[in-house]
């Protein structure tokens, strides 16, 4: 046998055996910190975390992180339903937020859980809503409210035997704060709100006009 042929032999002898050429170190992916196997980039993570920590993930207020998430929708959307967690990305109103998936032919683990919005919450968006809708309806590109109209109006929907202001009016300004929080208003100046277009995502035309419906009627037996 010549020096060739033996040479041949160890040669294949070692792709047999599952030899593979090692990766240059440069080529692994860089870990964030100790132990990391992920395989996204760090941004990318970011915005990953922000979804599931937020409600909502606005483009007005977070121009970077919207972008990340448009340039990387696919894979986001699939770490997501490897939760069983849908995303929604409304490109017209610039803004993403999760959906529990549920379904009746799959047992589905529920990882969020329902925060519905309480009694002074749930009226001050009716009354914001209705202020968006009316605006939108005349034409106007924003809609804005002063905190002593919207106290004013949301007051009249609390129990008329309640003559408690203060607590009411206290229950209205903690309703405001979070829902500026959850991104739906924007304080312009002290006292001073715009509505965001999230108020549609949050509260449907439909949902709208059977609370207005319901809050009318319990006015009317009231009075």
């Amino acid at each position: 046998m010549s020096e060739g042929d033996g040479a041949d032999d160890e040669w294949s002898s070692g792709a047999e055996a599952g030899f593979i050429e090692p990766v240059p170190m440069e080529d692994d992916p860089a870990e964030l910190f100790a132990g990391d196997t992920g395989t996204l980039d760090v941004e990318v993570r970011r915005v990953l975390v922000r979804l599931l920590q937020r409600r909502f993930l606005l483009a007005e207020k977070n121009p970077a992180q919207w972008r990340t998430l448009l340039e990387n929708q696919q894979i986001v959307e699939s770490r997501l339903h490897d939760l069983f967690v849908r995303l929604v990305v409304d490109h017209d109103r610039g803004v993403a937020y999760k959906q529990q998936v549920r379904s009746a032919e799959l047992d589905v683990p529920i990882l969020l859980k329902d925060d519905p919005y309480n009694r002074a919450e749930t009226l001050v968006l009716v009354h914001l809503r209705s202020v968006f809708q009316r605006e939108r309806g005349t034409g106007e590109t924003s809609a804005r409210v002063d905190i002593e109209e919207l106290e004013q109006t949301v007051l009249t929907y609390f129990d008329p035997d309640d003559h408690n202001l203060a607590r009411g009016q206290h229950e209205i300004r903690n309703a405001v704060k979070r829902l500026a929080g959850d991104g739906l208003i924007a304080e312009e100046s002290a006292g001073r709100y715009r509505i965001t277009p999230l108020v549609e995502v949050v509260l449907s035309t439909e949902k709208l006009t059977e609370l207005s419906r319901w809050l009318h009627e319990r006015n009317e037996a009231a009075s």
